[in-house]
Parts: structure tokens; sequence; C-alpha cells
């Protein structure tokens, strides 16, 4: 493995999500000098810097001086390209990586690599399931919170490595799995991207460095993901209809048997934050779907809901901060389909209204400024045998530490009704 002892790593970007935590210990196992410099405070990352010794810290700010005399930065995936602090590291010619980039360069096992911008999650967490069967040392790892790097070390030839990615984490990839996974593709994250066309671009560095050894599989039901296939080296696999038939189909390929696949499904419960059962409350079903971040998932999220339940109302909880995303769609269909909508404070709150008022003046949405207000207001609206579904269509920063912090807030309110 190639050398980091005693080199000055810094790693820009914390989080609070584990991936940062994850990093930083890799490194200072390494024998490098680790210092993490995050724009939030010690305070607001003290779960974090707790899980770290060995490390030093530069929070609520970052430091000029820190991006030129590192010797390695590892931007974390949130933090954008576009960072004048990277732009001072890149001028000093200090090489710029990610977690993700460095693992590639050593991991000797398989990468299996998923994205899209909804699905990937599901597809990541069954396929490691199926994998397992047939492979015990196959690791789940990426956009969920782990860092790959914490896997290295158990990782040999035979190793399989499931990896969900995001956009932000495919960026600036070089290299790509050995068999990639693209489940769909609809506008998401510009807030980040300059137009749907650079966020795709992100996207395809998961097949952009494959060879003709390698697999691409792509989601025949979806266009923008469909007409990627011109563009493949390797060879290209479709999937139709649901997830879990991407996931089946890799497993296929991996000569994963009928009946493990059939067991794994049979115990598959979901993955959590994804259209989750929460709990029944006096008749009325909770459903956590915190992870839909854009319109286009909560059409889906509704649509699947009016087909499993189709005598029961739908009240959903909904809006947050705007991406740069287009709502109208998403407002068409809460009229289509819903009597009433529960709104958060934010941008995207203000752009569902809008547009919802240039409908009719039904269906009813009401504001509140909390998740508790947001599933009292919830419950108060509905009878029985009605759905509260929590699927935002918006980004959570405004109220919530993230997504999952809105969704456990979520099912915290719920059990306590």
């Amino acid at each position: 493995m190639k050398s980091f002892k005693d080199k000055k790593v810094l790693v820009m970007g914390l989080g609070l999500l584990g991936g940062g935590i994850g990093v930083a210990k890799f490194f200072c196992k390494q024998g490098a000098k680790v210092l993490v410099t995050d724009l939030k405070t010690r305070k607001e990352l003290k779960e974090s810097v707790k899980k770290l010794n060995q490390v030093k810290f530069v929070l609520g700010k970052h430091r000029k001086e820190d991006f030129i005399n590192a010797d390695l930065i590892i931007r974390n995936p949130g933090v954008p390209r576009e960072s004048k602090y990277l732009k001072i590291a890149k001028d000093n010619n200090i090489p710029i990586k990610t977690d993700i980039d460095i693992f590639f360069d050593l991991c000797p096992g398989t990468i299996i690599g998923i994205t899209g911008t909804k699905g990937k999650s599901t597809v990541a967490t069954l396929l490691y399931l199926f994998l397992k069967k047939k492979y015990p040392k196959t690791f789940l790892a990426g956009n969920i919170g782990v860092s790959p790097l914490e896997l290295l070390n158990k990782i040999d030839k035979k190793t399989k490595v499931v990896l969900e990615l995001s956009s932000f984490e495919l960026e600036d990839l070089k290299k790509s799995p050995h068999v990639a996974v693209i489940t769909t593709l609809f506008p998401d994250h510009l807030n980040r991207y300059k137009n749907f066309k650079d966020y795709v671009d992100a996207k395809k560095s998961i097949f952009k460095y494959q060879n003709k050894n390698d697999i691409l599989v792509l989601n025949n039901d979806d266009p923008e993901t469909k007409k990627l296939c011109s563009e493949a080296k390797s060879k290209v696999y479709f999937f139709k209809g649901s997830n879990i038939a991407a996931a089946v189909l890799v497993a296929e390929l991996f000569k994963i048997s009928k009946k493990d696949i059939k067991k794994v499904l049979s115990n598959f419960k979901g993955v959590p934050h994804r259209q989750e059962f929460v709990a029944e409350k006096k008749g009325v079903k909770y459903f956590n779907d915190t992870t839909a971040t854009n319109p286009k998932a909560v059409i889906f999220a509704i649509e699947t809901f009016r087909k499993r339940f189709p005598k029961s109302k739908i009240i959903l909880i909904a809006g947050g901060e705007d991406k740069k995303l287009n709502y109208r769609s998403l407002a068409r269909n809460i009229k289509d389909n819903l009597d009433y909508v529960v709104l958060f404070p934010g941008t995207a709150s203000n752009k569902i209204k809008k547009e919802l008022g240039s409908f009719f003046k039904e269906p009813s949405s009401f504001k509140v400024r909390s998740m508790k207000e947001a599933v009292k207001k919830a419950s108060a609206l509905a009878q029985k045998g009605d759905i509260v579904l929590l699927s935002p269509g918006a980004a959570s920063f405004n109220l919530f530490e993230n997504e999952f912090d809105r969704g456990n807030q979520f099912v915290k309110a719920v059990k306590k009704l």
C-alpha cells in the first residue's frame, strides 16, 4: 500500500454522517499527521469530534495556511469544488482527493458502484445482502456514512465491495467500478450544478473509465439513463421496473442462486428513511420518506401509496429549502391526488405554495415551524384509514442537521402521538 507515513493530510469537512470520521481514522492508522478543518463549530460537530483522537482540529473556520502547508487534501464530497480554499491549494500544487478516489487507487477487490437520483440505497443494500450469500467477504460503503477507507485492511482480491455513490462523490473520479449501476436520472442538486447536464456529467464518471470487460447496468424504463448506453465502452445490461430488478440482475451476473435471491427478498424490510413504515396510530398509518429530496421523488412516493392504499387519503408533509428545482409537476400531482399538504418553512415550500395557488384553492396547505408541529397538524387532519407521508421534496438544512435527522425527528414525533 502507498505510504502516507508522516504526510501532512488535511481533511476538509468532517461532517455529521460518519464518512469524515472514517477518513481521519484511516490516515491516522497510516501514520499521517492529520488536521481536520470544518466551517461548523466544535459544538455542532461534538458527536463526530469525540470519536477521534490523534487528530488536530481547526473548527468554525478554514485557515489559508493549512491549504498551503498540506501534502494532501481530502475533500469531503459535500464541499463544492469551487471553494476558494481549494483554489489556494491548487495554486500551490497540493493534490486534492476524496476518500473514494483514494479507495479506488488502493482497493484490490471487485468494486460494484451504484448511483442514481433515486433508488441507489435500496439497490446497494439489496445487492450487498444477495452477494453475502455466496461471497461472505462482501462490504457495503460509500454514501451511507461509512468511508470505504475503513475497510481496506479487510479487503483482498476475492472481496466484493458495494459502493453507494452520490454525484458529489463521482465528480472528480478518474477510475470507474468494475460493475456500475445507474437507477434513475432526473434534475436534482441544481443549487450545486450549473444545469441538469452538469449533474448528469458528474454521474457519468461511474462508467466513463470502464473497459470492455466491465459491466454497466441501466434502467430501460428511464429515458435519461437508457440513452447513456451509446457512450459505454463496457458490456451493457438493462433492467425493467423496480429497483429490486436492478439488484436481482447484478446478483444473477455474480451467479447468486434463485433460492438465495428469494430468501433475501422474503426477509427484506426496505431501507430506513425510504418509504419506511413508522407506526399506525388510531387507524392512521405514518410513513417516513425523508430521502425524497426532489419533487420527482415525491411524485413517485404519492403514486406508490396511491396504488398501495387506493381507498386512503394521503396527508403530505413536505417542503424545506430549494435546490433550484421546478415544483410545477409536483403541485399538479398534489392537486390531483391530495386534500392537504403540511409545509415546513423554506424557499422550496414558498415555491410549492405559489405553484399550488396557480391551480384551484384546494388542496389546503398549512405552514408549520417544526417537525413536532407538522406531525401534530397532519394527525389532526387525518382520519381512520388515512396515510400521513413525510416526503419533503427539498433540502433539510434550514430546520434539521440533515435529511436523516429530519427522518429521525419524524419517527420520534409519531411515536409520541
